[in-house]
């Protein structure tokens, strides 16, 4: 196994050697024209160069207002007491760092935090927990 691996090692090297870079060059009028005429492309803009634009699907980005209550209550399962759901949602870092040492008020708020997102999961509608500052989000 030695022998082989040594055999491989001396060719990976004799190949690198031999692979010098004199062929290659970089032609930087070429790269700034390129750059030059490049267009200007921002996320918004990617929207409509989707191929499926136009085929009759929803190809808008989420507003920063618009959280999926299914990424806040599998964030509330998985870290509540750390308070990961509550940065998530937009919450202030002074209750994020409450949320932490306090591991989420003996886990007592997390779990109420749960379960108002568990029922706001279930009603599609977490916006009056979004951006909210205080320190129990109900």
């Amino acid at each position: 196994m030695k022998k082989i691996t040594l055999t491989l090692l001396i060719l990976m090297g004799v190949f690198a050697a031999r692979a010098g870079t004199g062929s290659y060059y970089l032609d930087h009028a070429s790269v700034d024209q390129m750059f030059e005429q490049a267009e200007q492309v921002d996320m918004f803009s990617m929207n409509s160069m989707s191929p499926m634009a136009g085929a009759g699907t929803n190809t808008s980005m989420l507003s920063s207002n618009e959280k999926d209550p299914a990424i806040a209550f599998i964030l509330s399962w998985f870290v509540g007491p750390l308070g990961i759901h509550r940065a998530y949602l937009g919450t202030s870092t002074g209750t994020i760092i409450g949320y932490i040492l306090t591991l989420g008020g003996c886990g007592i708020v997390a779990f109420v935090d749960w379960v108002l997102l568990l029922i706001g999961l279930v009603n599609d509608d977490i916006s009056k927990y979004v951006d909210n500052p205080s320190f129990f989000m109900w």
